[in-house]
């Protein structure tokens, strides 16, 4: 059966299935941010009548704490969403958000400074407790091609809540206490009111016995997360980008005042700039990976996350301390709209590098245990962030200033970013092919839905240019592994591309009879094992533009293998530089530059009707006139 057409992910605001879930989300988030800024504000101005501890300890005490209940509940929480219904899980957790802000409240009311750090460590748990609900949930209410829609939509609205919520904090801050108790009590109720909505997300393992023991179970929940190597590998990727993220966000006051001259509201400014790129980026994924999860848009995400943050570096004026500019005196000065640029540009770009890959690792986690895997993340996430922040208190310490810093965060992400890469090439290969389909042609896709979702399947296709393998394998979600002529394979540049996809070279039984048999045996065992095996029929690229007769090799393939073949035609790319309609010089022309490219794939046939006669009908009525 088709899939339904793709649509808008502001489509997903009007259905009850999305939006309560997502603004309990975002009204957790938002009081998490507004309690734990106001606390850090009355404990910088006002921590004599507190403690006799300094104002800057007692911050970095509220830093720890809060996020401590992430390395000791975080098993246990993946746990829990794993065996209980998410959704009554979510209104469990909303109450215990009302109880801790009354346990603020009380602390506000008699000074209290245990109280109030206690409300603290209770608002961590209650985001350790909500994590793995909240990436877990999406998935059993979203179709996939609504994962990076609903995905884009959940980071913008937890970034946009941080932006508020510290904004809000600093107005409440300057008021009496009372007025920020009623504040956090009145969101919490808020928050529990709109999830009674959300609708019952059935438990992925009801059977599933919990281990109490924090220890062993986050050593078994880490376990989780390396079954898979892609899913762990972007797992990495989430938790570097948090540390990255985290390292930026720490140094925006230092920055605003020590080297941009500015004062508390261009501290504001900072982050209101940098988190209004974050939601562009992540609302922007869904329209440029298709509706599917996009691994392509990792790498391009990454390049902008070092490329902004060196011209951050360079960007950033002399030292002027203590000028106190205003936002909008400091809007005026010399290259502030460059700083600001900046900002905006390394948030975009951490929106195109984080969704997909929150996207991947839920779609890809096995169900019975996506709750605990997630649970995992969350572990790792609070680890690097920890460790950024020692990072940089020791890079401080050894003499470097804020911008130096962050010109060395920029230049390490480049290093992970390309360590990541080599181990899963994937990620390289679909940015490379994402590229292709995007910036040089227009690419327009029909049937993809006819493309088998799991299981064993040959895809054949017209050989229209040397950008056929690449093109089809940023089209298709599903990896595919291509047989083609082995010299083709050896292309300078494209091999590369060929060899990490793991495609099969192949010879004639004249040139290479070995190579032939290697070749046939690997399609078999890739069969066996599942997998899509792409196809040229042809078995060269066109000379004349036409398409040529089907060898007879599929049948081989299929006499031991029997397993649907899906057909499909490429159009638009006769004419191009990678096609062989010149020769020559002319070659060497940009021919067909942002032209329009066309993807049509008919239904599967069975083994016994796929003939070389019958597939190469198929092929023509799918391209049609146009070549």
């Amino acid at each position: 059966m088709p899939a339904p057409p793709p649509h808008s992910q502001f489509g997903l605001l009007r259905e009850r299935r999305f939006l309560p879930f997502f603004l309990t989300q975002f009204l957790g988030a938002f009081n998490d941010n507004v309690y734990k800024n106001s606390l850090v504000l009355v404990i910088t101005f006002h921590a004599a009548s507190l403690s006799t501890w300094s104002a800057a300890t007692l911050v970095n005490v509220c830093a720890g704490l809060f996020i401590l209940p992430f390395f000791l509940f975080s098993a246990t929480a993946g746990q829990i969403a794993d065996k209980f219904e998410k959704a009554r899980l979510i209104r469990f957790v909303k109450l215990f958000e009302i109880a801790i802000m009354v346990v603020a409240t009380v602390g506000f009311a008699t000074n209290s400074l245990a109280l109030l750090l206690s409300a603290l460590f209770l608002m961590g748990l209650h985001s350790t407790l909500f994590g793995p609900v909240k990436y877990a949930i999406l998935p059993q209410h979203l179709r996939e091609d609504e994962l990076v829609g609903g995905n884009g939509l959940v980071e913008t609205g937890t970034f946009i809540a941080i932006l508020l919520g510290t904004i809000l904090a600093g107005l409440l801050a300057g008021n009496s206490t009372n007025l920020i108790s009623t504040t956090v009590v009145a969101l919490a109720v808020a928050g529990w009111l709109v999830s009674r909505a959300i609708p019952e997300a059935p438990p992925a393992d009801p059977e599933l016995r919990i281990n109490w023991n924090p220890l062993t179970e986050t050593w078994r929940n880490l376990a989780f997360t390396r079954g898979h190597r892609t899913v762990f590998l972007s797992i990495l990727g989430v938790s570097w980008f948090w540390a990255y993220g985290a390292l930026l966000l720490t140094q925006f006051p230092t920055l605003a005042k020590d080297v941009l001259g500015g004062g508390e509201h261009v501290v504001t400014l900072l982050l209101a700039v940098f988190s209004i790129g974050v939601a562009a980026g992540s609302l922007a994924c869904e329209r440029l990976s298709g509706h599917k999860v996009e691994l392509g848009l990792v790498p391009f995400g990454s390049i902008g996350l070092t490329v902004f943050a060196v011209d951050l570096y360079f960007a950033s004026p002399a030292m002027a301390p203590g000028a106190d500019l205003s936002a909008w005196a400091y809007v005026t000065t010399h290259g502030a709209w460059r700083v600001l640029a900046d900002l905006f540009l390394l948030g975009l770009f951490g929106g195109f590098y984080i969704v997909p890959l929150y996207a991947l690792i839920q779609s890809r986690s096995e169900p019975h245990h996506r709750s605990r895997i997630i649970a995992g993340n969350n572990i790792l996430n609070a680890c690097f962030m920890v460790g950024a922040a020692i990072a940089a208190i020791l890079f401080i310490e050894a003499g470097l200033s804020i911008p130096q810093l962050i010109l060395v965060a920029g230049l390490t992400n480049a290093a992970v970013a390309l360590y990541i890469y080599k181990l899963v090439p994937e990620f390289l290969l679909r940015f490379l092919a994402w590229l292709l389909i995007h910036s040089v042609y227009r690419l327009r896709k029909q049937g993809l839905e006819n493309v088998p979702e799991e299981g064993a399947a040959i895809v054949v296709c017209n050989h229209v240019s040397f950008a056929d393998a690449v093109i089809l394998m940023g089209a298709c979600r599903r990896p595919m592994r291509f047989v083609m002529d082995h010299r083709i394979f050896r292309t300078p540049v494209l091999s590369f591309v060929f060899r990490e996809s793991r495609a099969i070279p192949i010879a004639s039984a004249k040139e290479d009879p070995a190579m032939l048999e290697r070749a046939f045996d690997e399609v078999a065992a890739a069969l066996s094992a599942g997998e899509v095996i792409a196809i040229f029929p042809e078995g060269a690229i066109t000379r004349t533009g036409e398409l040529q007769p089907f060898r007879p090799g599929i049948t081989r393939i299929l006499e031991r293998n029997p397993v649907p073949v899906v057909p499909m035609a490429l159009s638009g790319l006769w004419g191009s530089a990678f096609s062989r309609r010149y020769q020559g010089i002319a070659r060497l022309w940009p021919h067909r530059l942002f032209a329009s490219l066309r993807l049509s794939v008919g239904l599967p046939l069975m083994a016994a009707e796929a003939t070389p006669e019958r597939l190469h009908s198929e092929v023509a009525r799918l391209r049609g006139d146009w070549r």
